[in-house]
This record gives structure tokens, sequence and C-alpha cells, in this order.
């Protein structure tokens, strides 16, 4: 029997909004009925499902299926998601793992193929995709895109293997993501003619509009870490059919507090015409990426959202396929407990293997400036404590100790020193390290560094925080970056470690989002891989 919807009908292409009857049946959309309703205003609003046009699952912490039993809370109907992370740890294997398990669900992952894994050969990464690799998964019809090319200065210099990932996807009709913080004018020009359609690294309005104005797609950002909704938002008043909104990054606690919906308020509320808004939300990744999302349009799947209102969007009930899948906030997606995959091999470490030595031809020491809720970092360059010939965190001055430690082999930690993290005690560590997830560690002494990165590497992976009298852990054994865990267990979690390193001084909004960025080569200024300090505007080695 078919199913009927009575609600008011939010028509995105013609800007209007009705009472209708909409019917469908075995997963499709069979009729949609102007009808008349008396007291219309109490019916709730019925439009596509939302659309996170650019996240990487792996940041959530969860597995897909878990992710996705969250987000369906919050009206999300699918995603676009690059599976980089879990590639660069695990390769061609880790992309099956996520499509296998995003599978298991009534949920639309709709994944790319990574196209820079190792992303630069500045880090030690687990895994290679070659351009073979490459091309047989965009044969596939369940891989959907090219995943952000972040090797801008490859595209600007007409690298050779670079160029041929571009011509793979060229050849078979699919977008391919754009990757280039910062990058303006004629620059931006020659890396937008090579075919790269979107760019989800804008921080400031004037490079948005810079590359819009040469054809670009923007997507907006809002994610745990990298928040530049504000910054960019008016753009859609002005380019509605280029704008999508997109998470990146989001861990498990901001998951559950909200995801796309929480954009289309703060969007509302700033004024932004609610259909503007809505394009952006659900219908432009959509028709970018040619997604099996339904847009409410007869024939279309049966993927759409009931809401209460237009103002602070709560989700009265989510459907994909004709499935109610969450209602009044609370899933109905159930999940069984996904398989492990990881590639972790290196033994604990000792104290003296985070000692810095003071260098003797030189007084000013680089020290990347972390910036809070961005993922660009700037460079200091500053005079630090040494005591018997080593250089010491200066805790008062805010000046950290970090170090990353290679997750997949034996090898010399790489040191340097770190300003606006805050802690006054401990250390902060994790083995979610964009983009190869090696062990990131921010620490007021080598012993805490110490304690951090064994505390981690004895469970294969996770995120660690070391106080002075309290160690705490929370495992991800699937990658090092994820867990099969359920995902409301893992937010709260992920909440009391978070909340224990704010207590030992960490000033940053996300301590541990904004710590697995620090060795994150491709956005500038400073930042530090297992292989040393690396300067990402020059993109080389200090």
């Amino acid at each position: 029997m078919p199913t009927e919807i009575i609600a008011q009908l939010v028509d995105i292409p013609n800007r209007i909004i009705y009472p209708a009857k909409l019917t469908f049946l075995h997963g499709l959309i069979q009729n949609i009925e102007r009808i008349e309703v008396a007291n219309s205003e109490n019916l709730p609003f019925l439009t596509p499902g939302f659309v996170d046009a650019h996240v990487h699952i792996e940041s959530s912490m969860l597995v897909p299926s878990e992710f996705a039993k969250i987000a369906v809370r919050h009206g999300s109907v699918g995603t676009v998601s690059d599976p980089h992370e879990i590639a660069n740890v695990c390769g061609m294997a880790g992309i099956e793992y996520m499509i296998d398990n995003g599978n298991t669900v009534p949920f639309k992952f709709n994944f790319g193929v990574p196209s820079c894994v190792p992303a630069t050969i500045f880090e030690t990464a687990g895994a290679e995709i070659n351009v073979k690799d490459i091309e047989l998964l965009l044969a596939r019809a369940d891989i959907k895109y090219l995943a952000e090319m972040m090797n801008f200065p490859g595209v600007l210099m007409e690298d050779e293997m670079v160029m041929a990932k571009i011509a793979a996807a060229k050849a078979v009709g699919k977008p391919i993501d754009g990757h280039a913080p910062g990058l303006r004018g004629k620059d931006a020009g020659k890396y937008i003619s090579a075919g790269i359609s979107t760019d989800h690294e804008c921080f400031t309005y004037e490079e948005a509009l810079d590359k819009l104005q040469q054809g670009m797609k923007i997507l907006i950002r809002e994610g745990s870490a990298a928040k530049n909704f504000d910054a960019l938002i008016d753009l859609l008043n002005d380019y509605p059919n280029e704008i999508m909104f997109c998470s990146d990054d989001k861990h498990p606690d901001s998951l559950v507090e909200g995801h796309i919906d929480q954009l289309c308020a703060r969007a509302v509320k700033k004024g932004i015409n609610i259909f503007d808004v809505l394009k952006a939300a659900c219908v432009n990744p959509v028709l970018h990426y040619q997604l099996n999302i339904g847009l409410l349009n007869i024939g279309d799947p049966a993927d759409f959202i009931l809401l209460k209102d237009l103002k602070d969007f709560k989700v009265l009930a989510t459907y994909i396929d004709g499935k109610l899948v969450a209602k009044d906030g609370v899933s109905l997606i159930k999940t069984e407990k996904a398989a492990l995959i990881n590639h972790f091999s290196c033994k604990e470490k000792q104290i003296t293997d985070f000692t810095y030595p003071a260098p003797s031809h030189q007084e000013l020491t680089p020290v990347i400036e972390a910036i809070d809720s961005q993922l660009i970092t700037y460079q200091l360059m500053e005079k630090m404590n040494a005591i018997d010939g080593l250089l010491l965190a200066d805790v008062e001055r805010d000046f950290l100790k970090i170090a990353v430690v290679n997750r997949y082999h034996d090898a010399p930690i790489a040191k340097a020193f770190i300003k606006n993290f805050g802690l006054k005690e401990g250390a902060i560590a994790s083995s979610v390290a964009h983009d190869s997830h090696n062990i990131v560690v921010v620490g007021v002494d080598d012993e805490s560094m110490c304690k951090a990165v064994n505390a981690l590497i004895k469970v294969t992976g996770g995120i660690s925080c070391i106080s002075n009298d309290k160690e705490m852990v929370l495992p991800l054994p699937v990658a090092g970056i994820m867990t099969n865990e359920d995902g409301d267990k893992v937010a709260k979690q992920y909440t009391a470690i978070d909340l224990q390193a704010k207590k030992q001084g960490a000033t940053l909004i996300s301590p541990f989002m904004t710590l697995s960025f620090m060795a994150l080569l491709v956005i500038p200024k400073l930042k530090l891989s297992d292989l040393g300090l690396f300067d990402g505007e020059r993109f080389n080695f200090i």
C-alpha cells in the first residue's frame, strides 16, 4: 500500500510553500498533490533531506554506520564523503571497509576516490593510492568523484602524476574536488581551469569571491575546528546555485549536537532567503555530484524530512528511500558492531626520545602558532628556555612542546614548539593526525608527552589526556582513527576527555581537533610531520 504524507511542501525550484499530499511506494515518490487543508499552518514542513557536501566520516571517530545513526536525527540523508583518512592508513582495503560498512545501514554515503595518498612526500603514511588504483575506483558506479586535490602546487606545475589523476576523472565525467587554501588570482584560475570544480578551504570572503567569479563552487565549511560560516555566508545571497554546506571534519560530540540543520538555522537567522538556504543544504550537492538522492520530484527516491518550522529546523522525521529512519530526535537505524582494520606498528617510547637539544648556532627557535577555529597556523621566532643544553617548554608564555611519532614503524621523533594550546600541566595526544595519522602530542614536559604517546601505542590508536594524577584514553581501534562502539557512548567519552584537557588549561574550542591538524602539511604556514618542521607555503622543510 502507498504511504501518504500531508505537510506544507517547500517547493524550492518554484520558491513557494503550500499544503500538499505526498505519496510514495517501494521507496519512490508516486505523486505530489496540492491540497486544501484547514489550519495548514499547523502542518509540518516537508523538504528534501540535508546533504553534507564534504566530510571525512573518519573525523567523527565513528565508523560510517554509527555516523549515520546520529546524522539522521538531524535530517541528514546523505554525505559526499572522502575516505582519505583511512586510505592514508590502510590503502585500498580502507576504502572498501568504508563502503562496505556504509552499505549496512539505510543512509546515502557517496564516497570519492582520494587523490592524494600519501598527501605529500614529506611525511610517512601507511599506504599509497596510485593512478591505476584511481582509474579502477573511478570506473565504479558507487564512486562519485575524485576527492580533494590537495597538491595544488602539483597542479600549478603540471606534475605528470597529478595531471594523470585529474585526467582519469575527466575521462569518466566525474567531478573533481579542490583544496587550495589562500590561492587567488591567476594561480587560482590555473587550478580551476585544470578541471577542479569546488573548494572547501576558503577562510576569507575575498578568497571565496575570487574563486566564485572564476567559475568554482564554494563549500561553506563549519566543522569542529575549522569554522568559516560567518566569513562566507553572505556569498549565498549572490551565488545561490554555487554554494553548498559542509562540515569537513566533525567530532562525535559536535555531531550529536547537530549537523547541516544547524547551518540552516544560522543562515536564516542572518536573513538569508529560505529557498537559497535549502538550495545549499539539499539541492546543490545532489545536482553537482549527480547523487541518487531525491529532491521531491515524482519518480525520485523518497528521501525527505519533516520539520517543525523553518527557523530552528527541528527535525520531526527523516525518511530515506521511503523508510522512516528517525523520529522526534530518536534514530531508528539499527547497527551491528563493525569489524576492525588497522595498521599500527611501533614500540613504546622513552622519556629521552622527547628531549630537544638546544642548537648552538641560533638564538631564535621557530614556533607554530595555532589559530583557534582555523586550520592555518602562523610562524613565530622566539627565544626558548634552555637548561643543560636542552630546550624546554615555557608554560607561562604558553610555548609548549609538540612532537610527531611515526606509528607505522620505529623512527626518530620529530619535535618542535607550539603556542596557543594553553596547557598548564600534562599532555594530550592523538593518532587522529591528518593526513598520515601518525601520533601527535602537545605537552608541558617530556614525561607527560611520553606517557600520552605510550597510552595510545598500547591500544593501537586513540586520543589521550595525561595530567599529574590522571590518565584518560579513548581507544580508536579501527585504523587508529575510529571506533566501532555506539556513537552516543563515544560522544560522551569524547566530551569527558575534552573537558579534562580544558581543566588542564587547554584554551582552544576543540583542542583535540586542532591538535589533529598540526601535522597537516598542505595547510600553511608551519606544521610538523614525523620527518620534521615544514613550511606549507614554500612546501619544504625548515
